[in-house]
């Protein structure tokens, strides 16, 4: 029996239990948001979606996702964590369906609009549009819960293997879009497949109930594991209360914090490198290779499974540099920079992919692995300098920049991709944007790095 297994079984692994339930909603949150990305090829010859078209359409997604985590994090922290993931999960499994009648929706948003004298958008554009940005009112609330979940069922040493766990359900959802869209799209639809795919999110809100308590009033747990999960906070750290009722830090005050811009700088600067990844990848084979969709399952797939390794070691690599005696925060600090490292391979995927369209994936797959080793430290970094009852507060914040990071991203792919498509020369717009990903997370732990030089627990909100 490994030194690992013998510990946990004498504390106990009921938080491993609540690691798992996260693990799958995040799962369920990234195959709804991926289900469009690959009905887009289709989609857009079906109503003519040009790339900026589509563009807008991913954007406006990542607009309201970012405008809700701002909100998300605060709704979160007053509501608690079993509420409200279970509102957020609701929203957003009826915005996934709401896909399947963008038609119908954007018809009647444009007779809105047409009684103020406005003049009318593209049905397609809008229904779509619209059914986005519902789905992003609710998404935005997964990681804010998420983490706060994380830091009530784990001390901080655990903490950031906890969430690359939770983290990697992005990735399985990434996995199961190309293995699941496609056929499900063939067979009965692309409507069917967003219905079908949206009401999964109710099947967990189940497990959620049954399962979820705040560990203060969790039966399932032990003393033991409950003190295990408290024994590196401090004492007034120590949620008792599922909504945390003391009275709430307003947004100004968090934002008077360096640590707080440090994260949202972080986010601002890379999370628009995952989502581009998310939403363009099949585009790009496509117009690149000129893969069919059914022909990007295989590659994609390769792609993010490559990224569920990269979330569950990097959410490990802290623990090698604590064990070699550096801080918590240290040894996150060093992990994150070894991690940032990597995506500058994605620098090779154009200049290379002349021998195969294997050579780009497998150099973006490391790029996108790495994003995730990065993300699950990065969502950590809140935890270990602020208190549990402001973790989904600076979550949202950070969302909110690393949202409006990805707006700016897509826009930007949306218009060079048509810019130099007329130009007939795809591979230039696709090698700039490639450069922007491979470099994007050195910048932003720099800027970091200078923000927050060294490690301080905030102990007077």
């Amino acid at each position: 029996m490994s030194t690992f297994t013998k510990i946990n079984a004498d504390i106990g692994r009921y938080r491993w239990t609540i690691c798992l339930l996260i693990f799958f909603a995040t799962t369920i949150n990234y195959l709804d948001r991926q289900v469009l990305s690959y009905l887009a090829p289709d989609l857009s010859k079906e109503f003519g979606w040009t790339n900026s078209d589509y563009g807008n359409i991913t954007a406006a997604f990542t607009f309201f996702y970012a405008i809700s985590m701002l909100f998300a994090g605060r709704v979160i922290d007053k509501l608690g964590t079993k509420t409200g993931y279970i509102i957020a999960i609701v929203i957003w499994s009826l915005g996934a369906i709401m896909h399947a009648y963008s038609i119908q929706v954007g018809e009647s948003f444009n007779s809105l609009i047409a009684l103020a004298g406005i003049a009318a958008v593209p049905v397609s554009i809008a229904g779509f549009i619209i059914s986005r940005a519902v789905l992003a009112l609710g998404e935005a609330g997964n990681f804010p819960a998420a983490i706060r979940a994380t830091a009530e069922y784990f001390p901080k040493k655990e903490r950031s293997f906890a969430t690359g766990i939770f983290n990697s359900g992005a990735t399985v959802g990434a996995i199961l879009a190309p293995l699941t869209v496609p056929w499900i799209a063939s067979h009965w639809g692309w409507q069917s497949t967003f219905i079908i795919i949206g009401a999964i999110g109710f099947l967990w809100i189940g497990f959620w109930q049954v399962f979820y308590a705040p560990p203060h009033k969790q039966k399932r747990l032990s003393k033991v594991e409950f003190d295990y999960i408290n024994s590196d906070v401090d004492a007034q750290d120590v949620v008792t209360s599922d909504t945390a009722a003391e009275p709430k830090t307003s947004w100004f005050q968090l934002l008077g914090y360096r640590q707080t811009w440090a994260f949202a700088f972080g986010k601002f600067m890379t999370d628009g490198v995952w989502w581009f990844f998310l939403f363009w990848l099949p585009t790009y084979l496509n117009a690149q290779y000129g893969m069919s969709v059914s022909g990007t399952a295989l590659p994609l797939m390769i792609l993010y499974g490559m990224t569920m390794i990269g979330s569950v070691t990097g959410g490990w690599f802290p623990t090698y540099f604590v064990n070699k005696g550096y801080s918590v925060f240290e040894a996150r600090r060093r992990a994150m920079f070894f991690i940032a490292l990597f995506p500058l391979v994605v620098l090779l995927a154009q200049p290379l992919g002349y021998i195969s369209f294997w050579v780009p994936v497998l150099l973006i797959g490391i790029g996108a692995s790495a994003h995730q080793a990065w993300s699950c430290n990065i969502f950590t970094t809140v935890s270990d300098m602020f208190p549990k009852k402001s973790v989904a507060s600076i979550v949202g914040i950070g969302g909110f920049a690393g949202g409006m990071g990805g707006v700016v991203l897509t826009k930007l792919g949306g218009w060079l991709f048509d810019y130099y498509g007329s130009l007939g020369d795809v591979y230039t717009g696709y090698s700039i944007m490639f450069g922007i990903c491979a470099l994007a997370y050195l910048l932003a732990l720099g800027v970091m790095t200078l923000l927050v030089p060294k490690h301080k627990l905030i102990t007077d909100l």
